[in-house]
């Protein structure tokens, strides 16, 4: 199929009304899609959307794009794909009305043959409405990719070939092998199909073929099963794929239609016994739950920010995702494809009853078979997909028409596609809303705001109630796995009135990671874990946030952070890519690191009274530079798995302490701030295990580097602005507003990890956080280099120069 660019020569505006006057305001301004129309509006504390959004407002927006369209297009089929569009699309081609998809995240395609004007310039607007319909920030518009299809009348059906492979030998694996084409044309026609399964390197492994008739108006599936010889298998640590490239010939042995679907070989296991197993291994998940926002670039899909975002996550210790609470985009799978990141995809957030105002519950009872649908047809090929999940926090989960509507939908997905595992991200606390007390009463629990200051303990008791065990029994049976959110406290219950229940940990507080990973090694039906969150987003705004409470004119908010909060303030991984210290001390958790971490508590808040929510970190930073006179009293955490700890600074020893509290794998010094090197060793069996240093921060420079030396033409280039001295030690206490310019190309998004700020990422200007910033750019069309300049004041400036492939 020949797939046109069509990304640029779109404007985007707001939508008005049919007898509305056009003012400055209104006017549409020249965009590349993917593109978030949310992203750069002015925020406020009364902005209609809240803290959802992270004070962002809502809008109906409507986007238009001109193109050409040949007089020889009257005999081809021409399709626009949108990959997504948030949300409550509307397509209109000329003006004409050509389709609609309430879903904002699920692909569809526009049907483009009867609205088209041959030989002349044609017209597409895409309406796009956001408003009070989600619990995080979604963003809005054409903010995932979309494609001009141009075909035979008889053609490979879009998403048409899928590769699966249950037999599966060292010798050789059977590739199941299904085509489906459809005939647009008023005719019988008989074509050949031919398939050829390469390697990475181009090398033929197996090809087939195979004549197929195809009725006129109708579809026709070809299959075939075609040897792999000696398979590679795609896995966490070795994810290798192959490629099918299906060619569609006509009698006269002409190429009519042709595609390359890529795939992966893998056998997926699972009992309550040996866990998950991924070809014959057992595999335990190291799960981050993600949104899908990539941070300065608001809610936009791009091919090369999901594949950093995935390949720091793998880096960070993680080999599996929960896409949260939404369908992934294609491109984030790819790159977890690419990279051996498993994936929980997850429908819905909401079925039937509402969450908030204007969200997908409406239409949803209509709609749920095309939603379901959708993400199999996006996913089936994708190795990396080990567990569809059928939402998160159903609300009537618990009730007996809950229980249908989770048969209902499980069954769904199993019909499509009965080679992967289904689940459910149960609260079995939201499912009971409306019998909360009943739960309290029975679990013993405390008044709210105890229960708040306390969650994950709260929580925990009211989850192994009898209530919970049997208003979500029905609702659980139906799936493969059944997902817990705040809920490990029915890992050893479930094990004995469920013994054939395979458990995932679906949401978990972070703070809680030594004792849920030890359970997920402990217990061989609870197969894995998963974090909120593996990396920090927009909206949910402050969640995660450490108050100080003695603060002027404080007044506790719950999890809700006031304005101007923008990000949750949660996550392993701030927005711009930078691990931070929880990132490190779940790395220890997983016995993945030996190496012990040190997490400085910020000396100019030392002793001051805090306020955290059961999503916080303690409010550290792994630094010795510190703007405070030597002698101030500082905590230092440092993060290990041993049974001591040794502090020394400059090679004199400060103290020596057990490892264990506050938390697991925590050794906590009291101690006083001067410059130097601070050195934290680890003791096991009074032998040393492992040591690492922070060293104070020297005269400090401005400096930008790029992470890549070039990008393709339309890829993207991150650019690190740090104030640090010349070996690149950071000086957290130090941030400036920082100013970029680019020449040969444009600013795609600019930030840092402030998560309460008034700053937007359109840039040109940001204040560093902790004394680090991200640039991201694009090249211009005709570009050879794009350079990113930067500049504050007290600096010389800095710049980086990106070459452009």
């Amino acid at each position: 199929m020949t797939r046109l660019p069509f990304a640029d020569g779109w404007t985007a505006g707001p939508k008005l009304g049919a007898f509305e006057a056009k003012d400055a305001d209104s006017a549409p301004v020249a965009v590349h899609v993917p593109h978030d129309a949310l992203r750069d509006l002015p925020r406020s504390v009364d902005g209609g959307q809240g803290v959802h959004s992270g004070y962002i407002p809502g809008g109906v927006f409507v986007y238009a794009k001109s193109f050409d369209v040949p007089d020889d297009w009257r005999d081809k089929t021409v399709r626009i794909e949108f990959e997504g569009v948030y949300r409550d699309a509307t397509v209109c081609i000329n003006g004409d009305f050509a389709g609609h998809e309430a879903n904002g995240y699920a692909a569809f395609v526009i049907d483009a043959d009867p609205f088209l004007r041959f030989g002349e310039t044609n017209t597409i607007t895409v309406e796009a409405r956001v408003h009070r319909d989600s619990r995080w920030y979604t963003g809005g518009g054409i903010y995932r990719p979309v494609h001009l299809i141009v075909d035979d009348p008889l053609h490979i059906a879009l998403d048409g070939t899928s590769a699966t492979s249950s037999d599966i030998e060292a010798e050789r694996a059977i590739v199941e092998i299904a085509t489906t084409v459809e005939n647009g044309t008023r005719h019988t026609a008989t074509r050949r199909i031919a398939w050829t399964i390469t390697d990475d390197d181009d090398v033929v492994a197996a090809s087939g073929d195979s004549p197929v008739t195809v009725l006129p108006g109708e579809t026709a599936t070809a299959r075939v099963r075609l040897a792999v010889p000696s398979p590679r298998l795609w896995g966490p640590e070795s994810p290798h794929r192959y490629r099918v490239r299906t060619v569609l010939t006509d009698a006269a042995g002409e190429v009519t239609d042709e595609e390359t679907t890529a795939f992966g070989i893998r056998r997926l296991q699972l009992d309550t016994v040996r866990g998950l197993r991924v070809n014959g291994v057992t595999v335990d998940l190291r799960g981050a739950c993600i949104h899908h926002d990539n941070g300065p670039l608001g809610a936009v899909s791009i091919a090369d920010a999901e594949d950093r975002r995935i390949r720091l996550l793998k880096a960070a210790g993680f080999n599996a995702i929960r896409s949260a609470h939404n369908p992934a985009s294609r491109a984030l799978l790819d790159a977890c494809d690419a990279h051996g990141m498993l994936v929980m995809d997850e429908l819905t957030d909401v079925w039937t009853r509402s969450k908030t105002v204007f969200d997908s519950s409406i239409g949803f009872d209509e709609r749920w078979r095309r939603d379901v649908a959708a993400l199999v047809a996006k996913d089936r090929n994708h190795p990396s997909v080990v567990l569809y999940s059928i939402g998160n926090e159903i609300l009537e989960l618990a009730t007996p028409h809950g229980a249908t509507w989770s048969r209902r939908l499980a069954e769904e997905f199993r019909r499509l596609d009965p080679t992967r595992f289904v689940t459910n991200g149960i609260n079995g606390i939201i499912a009971n809303l409306d019998r909360m007390a009943e739960a309290m009463a029975e679990a013993q629990a405390a008044d709210p705001n105890t229960m708040m200051a306390d969650m994950g303990e709260q929580m925990a008791l009211m989850n192994a109630s009898q209530l919970i065990t049997d208003s979500t029994e029905e609702s659980a049976a139906v799936l493969d796995v059944v997902g817990f959110n705040y809920a490990d406290s029915r890992y050893d219950l479930d094990a004995q009135l469920f013994p054939n229940r395979v458990i995932v940990g679906s949401e978990t507080f972070p703070a809680r990671i030594a004792s849920l990973w030890a359970d997920v090694k402990r217990l061989p039906h609870v197969i894995g874990d998963f974090t909120w969150t593996g990396w920090d987003y927009i909206g949910e705004a402050g969640i995660g946030r450490v108050d100080y409470t003695d603060a002027e004119g404080y007044e506790p908010t719950g999890t809700a952070g006031p304005f101007p909060y923008l990000l949750a303030d949660c996550g392993d991984i701030d927005i711009t890519g930078l691990r931070l210290p929880a990132s490190y001390y779940r790395e220890i958790a997983y016995g993945l690191r030996a190496e012990p971490a040190i997490a400085v508590h910020r000396p100019q808040h030392h002793g001051r009274p805090v306020a955290k929510t059961p999503w916080s970190w303690d409010d550290v930073v792994s630094s010795w530079s510190w703007g405070v006179p030597d002698g101030s009293p500082v905590t230092v955490d440092v993060y290990a798995q041993a049974d001591e700890v040794e502090l020394m600074l400059d090679g004199v020893v400060l103290d020596r302490v057990a490892v264990g509290e506050p938390r697991p794998l925590i050794a906590r010094f009291e101690t006083e701030y001067r410059r130097g090197e601070l050195t934290a060793v680890a003791f096991a069996g009074g032998a040393e295990v492992a040591r690492t240093s922070l060293r104070t921060a020297g005269a400090p420079v401005l400096s930008a580097r790029a992470e890549s030396p070039s990008i393709s033409a339309d890829g993207l280039g991150y650019v690190e602005i740090t104030i640090a001295d010349a070996d690149g030690t950071l000086l957290c206490d130090a941030d400036r507003l920082v100013t970029v310019t680019v020449s040969g190309g444009s600013l795609a998004g600019l930030g840092s990890a402030r998560a309460r700020t008034e700053e937007t990422f359109a840039g040109p200007s940001v204040t560093t956080c902790d004394g680090r910033a991200l640039a991201i750019v694009r090249a211009d069309a005709a570009a050879n280099e794009v350079t990113v300049t930067v500049t504050a004041e007290g600096f010389a400036p800095a710049s980086a120069a990106i070459a452009v492939e």
